[in-house]
């Protein structure tokens, strides 16, 4: 059954990034954020004012103190009073909270924004407090782990093997030679096992960054951007939050989002997908029906997705932005993106963009 078409037409009319790199000792979150909200802000030449909405998506864990997402709000300008709104996830699930603000009519305008700054302690540690906090997490598994035992179970079932997961790190590092903010750029060398069977080639970088997206409704996008990104259908879903009692192989609630958001009503020509590891793409291209032919005529990762700069919390709204910019610079008409959160691909958003007939 087709996917029900939104009430309102919303579009990303904005996108901007900082050039993520592995440490930012000598800014602030207020310093790394500010310049990328002058910037989406000067795209369509409005300013904090003219916004009707306003939500962030970060977290806590990495400041290392309670309720660090209010100091950001410096950066915006939060006087005179503004409406606003946080999520303790990707900035990605802040634009679906936006999406519906807007959907309501409450307003016609949203800025989105996240940022993550992982360089002051280790990831590897700080993740783990995501997991089941009775039976998982005092064992100390770290992300990098559980993503290796995710790895060897998809090559267990005989879905990829080492030479296949470095084809895409190789591809990923090369699509990024032609993206100014990637962290990473160029050959992968492989290296040696971060944990079996993953080396460091196929792991995230890790480093600080921002993002930020202005969403627009209707007529309101038109006068913004000359090509809006428009927002069809957008849905997010979540795994069982035991890894044993799921098979780490595949991914339903990635299928059922992307089912919910309209992408298998007809063919997307990109693919942005938020994929950390080299076999999370893997088992994201089988859920999301991308292993159809070559490629089935899908750019996957032009930007060079998660595997050329990984700021936590920023990662899958960047997956959205740079499916929107492809599309607003005309070189997409129908673009996926997705996002994720948690071990695994525990949480999963999946969104479908569309531009106008050319």
């Amino acid at each position: 059954m087709p996917a029900p078409r939104p009430l309102r037409d919303i579009a990303v009319v904005a996108f901007a990034q900082t050039d993520h790199r592995r440490t930012s000792d000598e800014l602030s979150e207020v310093e790394m954020l500010m310049p990328v909200l002058h910037q989406v802000l000067a795209q369509t030449g409005m300013r904090t004012s003219d916004i009707g909405f306003t939500c962030s998506g970060s977290t806590d864990y990495l400041a290392g103190r309670a309720f660090s997402f209010t100091m950001a709000l410096d950066g915006v300008g939060a006087w005179p009073p503004i409406s606003e709104s946080h999520v303790e996830m990707d900035g990605a699930w802040a634009l679906y909270e936006a999406w519906t603000k807007l959907l309501t009519g409450d307003a016609d305008t949203a800025l989105v924004y996240a940022y993550g700054k992982s360089s002051p302690g280790s990831v590897r540690d700080v993740l783990t407090r995501q997991l089941d906090p009775y039976y998982v997490a005092p064992l100390w598994p770290d992300s990098v782990a559980l993503a290796a035992l995710q790895a060897q179970a998809l090559i267990d079932a005989g879905d990829t093997d080492e030479p296949a997961l470095a084809a895409v790190a190789t591809r990923s590092r090369a699509a990024a030679t032609g993206n100014s903010h990637a962290q990473l750029r160029g050959s992968v060398p492989r290296g040696e096992y971060a944990v079996y069977p993953l080396r460091t080639g196929d792991c995230p970088p890790i480093g600080d960054g921002a993002a930020a997206v202005i969403l627009a409704a209707g007529e309101r996008a038109r006068e913004l951007c000359e090509r809006p990104a428009w927002i069809r259908g957008i849905d997010h879903r979540i795994e069982a939050h035991g890894l044993g009692v799921r098979d780490l192989t595949d991914s339903p609630s990635t299928r059922l989002a992307a089912e919910h958001a309209g992408v298998f009503e007809r063919p997307v020509d990109t693919a942005e997908l938020h994929a950390p590891f080299t076999s999370q793409e893997v088992v994201l291209r089988k859920a999301l029906r991308l292993d159809d032919g070559p490629d089935g005529g899908v750019e996957v990762n032009p930007s060079g997705g998660a595997l050329a700069a990984n700021p936590i919390m920023a990662a899958g709204l960047i997956r959205i932005g740079e499916a929107a910019d492809r599309i607003r610079r005309g070189e997409s008409d129908r673009a996926l993106a997705h996002a994720t959160s948690g071990p695994c691909l525990q949480q999963n958003l999946v969104a479908v963009l569309e531009g106008d007939p050319r």
